[in-house]
């Protein structure tokens, strides 16, 4: 049993090891993607691909320079396009669900804790933003006890405006191979 275990493991660990640094990140996109919250921002991951993609230009440079088969420098290129995609996707999905429950992410220091810097100065700047130009435009016309972003009335004891993500709504699909339909239901429990 203990040899199986260490067989077990070992597989893993071997598993892990010849997982490229592009495949954590396309599994990471693809959680975080598919996650109805937010998740841990996989700061070392982003930072040795950025690394990753410069040190692709500069080798790019250089095959350009040293007149390398053009096949191959295209190649090259594409590889690196592909890189940059699911990079920037990965980072896009996250400022997009840090837009859509932003005020639920500032008050929980669960979800901002799960944010970069940098995602948090975002938060934050979006946040002032939304306030001033919500103060400008609508608050002020409105009465005293309405003239809150995070409560829907003075007599509110919990701020109730901030939308959070459902953590009960399953996604079900059914593919009909014969009708080549796709078929996509939402449930909530």
């Amino acid at each position: 049993m203990a040899t199986e275990e260490s067989a077990s493991v070992m597989d893993d660990y071997e598993m892990l090891i010849s997982t490229t640094d592009v495949e954590l990140l396309k599994r990471a996109w693809r959680n975080e993607k598919a996650a109805p919250e937010i998740l841990q921002f996989e700061s070392s991951l982003v930072q040795r691909i950025k690394e990753q993609i410069e040190l692709a230009e500069q080798n790019e440079e250089i095959f350009e320079a040293n007149n390398i088969e053009p096949l191959t420098v295209s190649l090259y290129q594409m590889d690196l396009d592909r890189t940059q995609f699911l990079l920037r996707s990965y980072l896009r999905v996250r400022l997009q669900k840090i837009e859509k429950y932003l005020f639920y992410v500032l008050k929980t220091d669960e979800y901002l804790n799960r944010l970069s810097k940098q995602e948090q100065m975002f938060a934050r700047r979006c946040t002032d933003d939304l306030g001033s130009h919500l103060d400008e435009t609508v608050l002020a016309k409105l009465p005293d006890n309405y003239r809150s972003i995070l409560k829907q009335s003075i007599t509110s004891e919990e701020d109730d405006m901030g939308t959070r993500s459902s953590l009960n709504l399953f996604y079900f699909s059914f593919f009909f191979m014969c009708l080549n339909i796709i078929a996509i239901y939402y449930v909530c429990l």
